[in-house]
């Protein structure tokens, strides 16, 4: 079956954090809505996440991440779970401090691989960010694979 995006109006996003509580500007809304000009960004901090609540359950097998560079996180952990569970551990990735897209596929080369994974609450924790004071920067967020 081909993969399609799994986030949709449906899907409840949060955020640890948005700069100066700038929703309109650097609000989470920006990581989705597919302009190259606009993005989240995280306020100061350790420690950065997203999470995505889906609407019904779902298998994810890729992650589409574009940073802004020298905003970006050296390690990310993705966290997930069925519904009514605790969130579970389930990868982590190493993305590069780079402008350009990123893409990660369940069968993707060590380094930036996401692991095939049914849930309905994915969590991404930005947990070492290249920015002195911790900001994280995305300009676009994908999590691509399959409604169940």
């Amino acid at each position: 079956m081909p993969v399609e995006p799994l986030v949709c109006a449906a899907t409840a996003t949060r955020v640890s954090s948005v700069l100066n509580r700038d929703v309109k500007q650097f609000g989470k809304q920006h990581m989705f809505d597919g302009s190259e000009e606009t993005c989240w960004n995280s306020d100061q901090g350790t420690c950065q996440w997203v999470t995505l609540d889906f609407p019904r359950p779902v298998k994810v097998s890729q992650l589409h991440i574009q940073f802004q560079g020298g905003f970006s996180s050296r390690l990310c952990t993705l966290e997930g779970c069925r519904a009514g569970e605790e969130l579970v551990r389930r990868s982590t990735l190493y993305p590069q401090d780079v402008h350009a897209m990123q893409i990660s596929f369940a069968t993707s080369p060590a380094g930036f691989q996401v692991e095939e994974m049914v849930l309905d609450k994915l969590k991404i924790i930005f947990e070492d960010s290249m920015d002195f004071f911790g900001r994280i920067v995305v300009y676009h967020l994908g999590v691509l694979g399959e409604r169940l």
